[in-house]
């Protein structure tokens, strides 16, 4: 083995695990964005129909009865390509592939995410219909969801994202119904509602739940005072008047939770001082995904990329990646995408490492099942080791799962031998 070709395999095998999601962008589509299924349904606690919009992952294939991790998204008619376009990017290698669900927000916006009634906002007359959050996030738990799972390939873990009021439902959601979401992405949420009401239910309640597995990020945008440039990060708790409210109101919330850390919330609050209420959604939910998944990043990839890792050792990482993404799943999953098992497992028989390569090629059978592929790569292997009648063993189970024309002249050239 020479040191330039070792250096080769382990940069190519480097380069998959941290660009997977590359990979699967079609580079042949031709949209600027792509908002997937436009869906609907009725509900009978809204009274009024409701568009949901639904993006499907791009490497779903409708063949496979694999289901994906789900993510609802609120003003999903905004923030739906958003999300979209960082998963596109950040899937595979530092996200899940997950199913998005964008809610259309409607005419009734205030209404369902706020938490509770007022009539006045800082001294002026508000008149918008608002105040009833709970009765959307009824709709949400036992018609909207139920929905989704009985219709597309979710499971029932389950990501919420807000911005503004959208931000504050999300944090009602996280306090009063925790169990709802695993996972939580406020965006510059309005904690000022009602002279801060929530938070002082948040006081009472944070305590008293439980938070294990579940994560929460909170941002902040740099506008901390429309008409005063003196107000900074620093001494924005200082000032008293309406003007910092909203941003007094972000700081403190973010300071109970980091009081109440021993409820066992995973949590990350980032300050974003260059933009505003308005601009400060794309670094946020870029910045959440990543944190609220930091768990689902691959570890040990420098032993993983080494050629010289003992074969007892790799396999002790990818069984403590499986048992890892379990635990926080709460079903199984499989540690690796399937192409990086296969890739690896032909790259170590380049290498004359086979032992490794069988492994690989063990892994993917055992992890993807009803992949005809994963058994074709299983006959290459032991077609390589001169072994004709296991090759022509594995091509056989492979074209049991597909009808493939390849796979019944593999099975005739191999009979052939």
């Amino acid at each position: 083995m020479t040191k330039g070709l070792k250096t080769s395999l382990s940069l190519g095998l480097l380069l998959i695990l941290s660009q997977l999601s590359l990979a699967q962008i079609d580079q042949n589509s031709v949209y600027l964005q792509k908002t997937g299924i436009l869906d609907s349904l009725y509900s009978g606690i809204l009274n009024e129909s409701r568009k949901v919009y639904i993006q499907l992952p791009s490497g779903f294939d409708p063949s496979k009865s694999q289901e994906y991790p789900v993510a609802y998204i609120l003003d999903g008619e905004v923030f739906l390509p958003t999300v979209n376009e960082i998963q596109k990017y950040y899937s595979g290698g530092f996200t899940p592939e997950m199913v998005l669900v964008g809610i259309e927000s409607g005419p009734n916006r205030v209404r369902d995410l706020t938490p509770s009634k007022i009539s006045s906002k800082y001294g002026m007359p508000f008149n918008q219909e608002n105040g009833e959050a709970d009765t959307f996030r009824d709709f949400l738990q036992k018609e909207l969801i139920p929905f989704i799972e009985s219709k597309y390939p979710v499971t029932s873990y389950r990501t919420l994202i807000g911005h503004s009021y959208g931000g504050l439902f999300t944090i009602a959601t996280l306090i009063e119904q925790p169990d709802l979401f695993a996972n939580y992405l406020a965006v510059d949420p309005s904690l000022d509602w009602d002279n801060q009401k929530l938070l002082k239910s948040a006081n009472e309640l944070l305590g008293n739940q439980d938070y294990k597995n579940k994560a929460l990020f909170l941002s902040l945008s740099g506008q901390l005072h429309m008409q005063n440039s003196q107000i900074t990060i620093n001494n924005v708790m200082q000032d008293s008047t309406d003007f910092t409210l909203f941003a007094r109101s972000n700081i403190s919330f973010r300071n109970l939770l980091q009081d109440n850390a021993a409820a066992g919330l995973a949590f990350e609050w980032k300050f974003y001082p260059n933009d505003i209420h308005g601009t400060v959604p794309l670094p946020s939910i870029m910045d959440g995904m990543i944190s609220i998944f930091k768990w689902y990043q691959m570890e040990n990839t420098d032993r993983i990329n080494s050629f010289d890792t003992p074969k007892e050792e790799l396999l002790s990482i990818i069984k403590y990646r499986e048992k890892k993404l379990q635990e926080h799943f709460g079903y199984a999953v499989p540690p690796y995408p399937e192409e990086l098992l296969n890739m690896s497992g032909y790259m170590n028989m380049d290498m004359q490492a086979l032992e490794k390569a069988k492994m690989y090629f063990e892994l993917a059978m055992e992890y993807y099942p009803q992949s005809a592929n994963a058994y074709d790569s299983m006959a290459d292997y032991y077609e390589a080791q001169g072994d004709f009648a296991q090759a022509l063993e594995y091509v056989q189970k492979a074209a049991a799962l597909s009808d493939d024309q390849y796979y019944k002249d593999r099975i005739q050239d191999l009979q052939a031998k």
